[in-house]
């Protein structure tokens, strides 16, 4: 039992952890304007629709890349049902992801991308996972 939680935390910080980093890679090469109120939502509503297209795609990107390594992670560490892993860390990352996008509006394109992406990977994440582990994992 200890494990299978030490798995869902795991998987959990490593999918914080990827959202992190690639939410700092997106604004370090496209920084925000000087002054940004972030507190501010309309001032950051237009930040985000005035945004370059490759930065809401490395926002995206770590999103869909948070959910397949975060599932693959809890899996492995917990050494269990990876369809279980998929479900925690694809539906933590969907309400995460979809907060964001109901609090500031994105591009439909973004909003899509991210909510397939993130149950495909997390999906996927689980058969590779299953793969790993064997048989044990069912």
């Amino acid at each position: 039992m200890i494990r299978k939680a030490a798995g869902a935390v795991a998987g959990i910080v490593s999918a914080v952890l990827t959202v992190m980093a690639t939410q700092w890679l997106s604004h370090s090469l496209y920084p925000p304007p000087a002054g940004l109120d972030r507190s501010d939502s309309e001032a950051v509503a237009t930040h985000i629709a005035n945004a370059p297209v490759l930065a809401l795609l490395l926002v995206v990107a770590g999103y869909i890349i948070a959910s397949f390594d975060g599932t693959l992670v809890a899996a492995i560490v917990g050494r269990a049902k990876p369809v279980a892993y998929a479900l925690l860390i694809g539906l933590l990352m969907l309400v995460a992801t979809t907060s964001n996008i109901i609090m500031i509006p994105h591009p439909h394109w973004f909003s899509a991308s991210a909510i397939i992406g993130i149950i495909a990977a997390a999906w996927l994440a689980s058969i590779f996972a299953a793969r790993i582990l064997g048989s044990d994992a069912a």
